[in-house]
């Protein structure tokens, strides 16, 4: 099937990626044309594990081509769009912005009985008011959410977890929903849970979904605030109550909290739609979540401080971790860098290490010192935090190898993620996140 992909940032370029390496005839669509430039070469503008193979196979064969042309979606059957609907700069709400050029660029170029579907997080209500715009066009809105995991964005794309597409209740509609199923015709064969449903329901999956992992993850953390006042350890704490099935041990990581282009941006997003439908006391603990996910982050750093003997004013601080996730070069949101920057601001020499997110930290906080070599960064520091927990650091770093490279031996496990036992028989002061 011939497919249109408008907006080829991360879910965008995976999402057409992903389609040609299914058998579909692709065109990604996007106006930066460095990207496009890239993405035409096979090569993928960002991180992502499984995506550079799928991209060059994709071009390669002719099945995957990009372009800054809009006039190129004409002929495609079906039309996702991707593009970004990041956080409005005066407030918390969704901006739409891309979301409505998109859809305002493609309709002079669609047919009748084609279909427009949104991928993009948008606020509930939002495809009820593009609604019109298609269907003057004769096609057909409908609205089919992406649950990607950074790091995993391919084979949550090939292979999903589950399919959720909203439609009209009309034939239209119907229609619509046997061609989606043959857009995915691999996992639906695979028997993929397809949920069909409606445009308003479809909207909410997405922001339900991120809402309650959000609100998971900050709950261990509200749970290690109080382990650290009364000494108990938190993560034997979400060991015991992850063995109920009700509950589960998947995302109660206790440490200093999410961050990305999703999770912070999304809730906040919620809980401004909430508002605006008059209902904002129904998700309001959602901006408690935020405000216990932002206190992890100043409780790292006084961490760092209180290792440090009450003050990092000149002293070496090696900062591992630039990502705000492993597997990633995503720096959105970071806690990672957050911590780096604050405790920059207190005067600390800062040295931040990453294996993949450098450059994009660089471009973004270049007053900090950045060093590609872990153990080169790590090289005389007084104090180390680990603040993004990939193998490098949390399996790959022994305690006692560390000890002949730093100058201290202070190390603030910001993801609880390494042996607090293993750090401690090898001389070093570990402080954990709501560890005794």
């Amino acid at each position: 099937m011939r497919l249109s992909v408008i907006g080829c940032g991360y879910l965008g370029a995976v999402h057409a990626a992903a389609m040609a390496s299914i058998g579909h005839e692709v065109v990604g669509i996007d106006v930066d044309q460095r990207k496009i430039d890239a993405l035409s070469k096979g090569e993928a503008p960002f991180f992502e594990p499984g995506l550079p193979e799928i991209l060059a196979e994709g071009v390669a064969s002719g099945r995957l081509r990009f372009t800054t042309d809009m006039a190129e979606a004409k002929g495609a059957k079906v039309h996702f769009i991707g593009v970004g609907t990041p956080q409005q700069r005066d407030g918390y709400g969704a901006d739409l912005t891309y979301v409505n050029a998109a859809v305002d660029a493609l309709v002079p170029y669609l047919s009748a009985g084609d279909i427009v579907a949104g991928k993009s997080t948008v606020p509930v209500g939002t495809a009820a008011e593009l609604t019109p715009r298609v269907e003057a066009a004769g096609a057909t809105l409908v609205w089919n959410p992406e649950f990607l995991r950074e790091g995993w964005a391919v084979q949550d794309t090939i292979d999903p977890d589950r399919l959720v597409v909203g439609v009209p209740s009309t034939d239209e509609g119907a229609a619509a929903v046997d061609i989606l199923k043959e857009v995915y015709a691999p996992p639906v064969a695979k028997g993929t849970p397809f949920i069909v449903t409606d445009l308003a329901t479809a909207e909410l999956v997405k922001v339900s979904a991120n809402a309650f992992l959000a609100t998971k993850i900050s709950f261990i953390n509200a749970m290690a605030e109080i382990a650290e006042v009364v000494g108990a350890d938190v993560t034997q704490l979400a060991d015991a109550i992850g063995h109920d099935d009700r509950i589960g041990r998947k995302f109660l990581g206790a440490g200093i909290g999410f961050g990305g282009g999703c999770l912070p941006k999304d809730i906040r997003a919620f809980s401004a739609r909430a508002e605006e439908l008059g209902r904002g006391e129904s998700i309001a603990f959602l901006r408690q979540i935020d405000e216990i996910n932002m206190r992890r982050r100043d409780r790292a750093v006084q961490l760092v401080v209180d290792g440090l003997g009450g003050s990092v004013f000149k002293k070496n601080v090696t900062v591992l971790g630039a990502a705000f996730k492993p597997h990633s070069d995503d720096i959105r949101d970071s806690p990672a860098l957050d911590v780096a920057v604050r405790l920059h601001g207190l005067g600390a020499w800062v040295t931040v290490t990453d294996p993949e997110a450098i450059a994009n930290a660089q471009a973004k906080h270049p007053q900090l010192n950045y060093v590609a070599d872990r153990d080169e960064a790590l090289r005389s520091s007084d104090a180390v935090v680990v603040v993004t927990e990939w193998d490098e650091y949390r399996r790959q770093m022994p305690p006692e190898h560390v000890s002949t490279l730093t100058e201290g031996r202070v190390i603030i496990d910001g993801r609880n993620c390494l042996d607090a036992a293993a750090w401690r028989a090898a001389g070093w002061t570990y402080y954990g996140m709501g560890r005794p």
